[in-house]
């Protein structure tokens, strides 16, 4: 959510930072509202004003014997005036509000400008590119050959874009994920948090998913709705909260399945594990200053990064531009990893900053050490990383000519002794 007294300061230069985004004009509808809501209370006021008025004069008038009855009628019309401008003050704080939450963040400087993924800028790469003596297969072609990665079995149980894994891939799966949990609790300092996995309409609207991004979600016969990522869960803490700002930053992660529709990908990446409507995630959130939050944003981007080193995958980190930035977020990274399969590079992180857009939207503040009154406190979110996508690359990076695949050295505590899949 936007300040609206940034809007009112500086419409035009609101309005250029949303066109970096694609976005046509938007304050001057913006500030009618206001300015309707601000005039109707205003009339509100002075109404109030000559009612408490008129009663003076009718109880003076009264105790002297006097007529009262064209100053009760003029009371009664008041009310009904009062009334009238109440609902108007409503309807033109509606529509405000209507505007101002389906808008996205204002982006950092530095963004670069472009429309789409190719104007994306390449920061740092991390390993080379590996050679293969033999064709790398996709992870899917590895999974079914080996017998433990079934679709059909999915799809007759579900539908499409679900995935059965069996045995030691599954046991690989989970050795992912209780390894990142470990990793980022152990060695990075997050704490280790175990979320609700359905939640309400005001915990989606907090980090911006509601209601622009509805159809993009699962929602249940109850009206609750089921979580694209932690992140939603997770950044909620600290709505409708005033946090001491020696308790910050705070910092959490959790190991959860995540649900998304993917409406929009009708098409895209059907085959394999890629885009699946369940899949899992180790979510990293923090909340803390505005004055630490983009140094919180590098440490958190950092803590994904190690887990693709220590996997020894081969990654990159990618600066999103303007027009691939996410709606919440002022700043993004993506971490990329390859996958020789595909020979492409893959998202398999994103870690963005979203300053105080979505604490506006929550209500979330903190108390500064020094000074009067709170702050809007400010929110990160990254993958830490996602599972799924993490056991695509490995299965694609490790696999061997004879059709197995070795497991990365870190996982091998997790595994119960297996060091291969074949």
């Amino acid at each position: 959510m936007h300040d609206i007294k940034a809007v009112r300061a500086d419409p035009a230069a609101f309005d250029a930072a949303l066109a970096r985004r694609g976005m046509p004009p938007v304050a001057a509808a913006i500030l009618a509202h206001d300015e309707a809501r601000r005039a109707a209370q205003t009339a509100q006021q002075e109404k109030q004003a000559r009612r408490n008025a008129i009663a003076k004069e009718i109880g003076m008038a009264k105790r002297q014997g006097g007529d009262t009855a064209a100053l009760e009628a003029e009371a009664v019309g008041l009310r009904d005036e009062m009334a009238a401008l109440d609902a108007a003050a409503a309807e033109a704080e509606r529509g405000q509000t209507g505007l101002l939450e389906a808008l996205p963040n204002l982006l950092d400087a530095e963004v670069p400008e472009g429309r789409d993924e190719t104007a994306n800028v390449v920061l740092h790469q991390q390993g080379e590119i590996p050679d293969f003596p033999f064709a790398p297969k996709q992870h899917f072609e590895i999974g079914e050959a080996l017998g433990l990665m079934d679709f059909g079995t999915a799809a007759k149980l579900a539908g499409s874009r679900f995935t059965v894994l069996k045995g030691p891939l599954a046991r690989l799966e989970r050795a992912l994920g209780q390894w990142m949990i470990s990793l980022h609790t152990e060695a990075h300092g997050y704490t280790e948090t175990s979320v609700p996995l359905l939640v309400n309409d005001a915990t989606m609207y907090g980090t911006g998913q509601l209601p622009k991004f509805a159809d993009d979600l699962f929602r249940t016969t109850d009206g609750r709705w089921l979580v694209p990522t932690a992140e939603v869960p997770l950044t909620n803490f600290a709505r409708d909260e005033i946090i001491l700002e020696a308790d910050l930053p705070i910092r959490l992660t959790a190991l959860t399945p995540c649900f998304r529709s993917e409406a929009g990908s009708a098409g895209r990446d059907v085959r394999g594990m890629l885009r699946q409507h369940q899949f899992a995630k180790v979510e990293l959130v923090s909340v803390t200053t505005a004055e630490e939050s983009a140094a919180e944003h590098e440490r958190m981007t950092r803590c994904a990064e190690r887990v693709l080193t220590d996997l020894g995958l081969t990654w990159r980190r990618v600066m999103l531009c303007a027009g691939d930035t996410g709606f919440g977020a002022a700043r993004t990274y993506d971490l990329e990893v390859w996958l020789p399969g595909q020979g492409a590079w893959r998202e398999i992180s994103s870690c963005s900053n979203c300053r105080d857009f979505q604490a506006r939207r929550m209500n979330g503040r903190y108390r500064p050490k020094e000074g009067k009154g709170t702050v809007f406190l400010h929110t990160l979110n990254g993958s830490g990383v996602a599972v799924g996508r993490a056991l695509i690359a490995v299965l694609e990076t490790f696999q061997q000519e004879d059709g197995s695949v070795r497991v990365p050295d870190v996982l091998l505590p997790f595994m119960g002794g297996i060091s291969r899949i074949g």
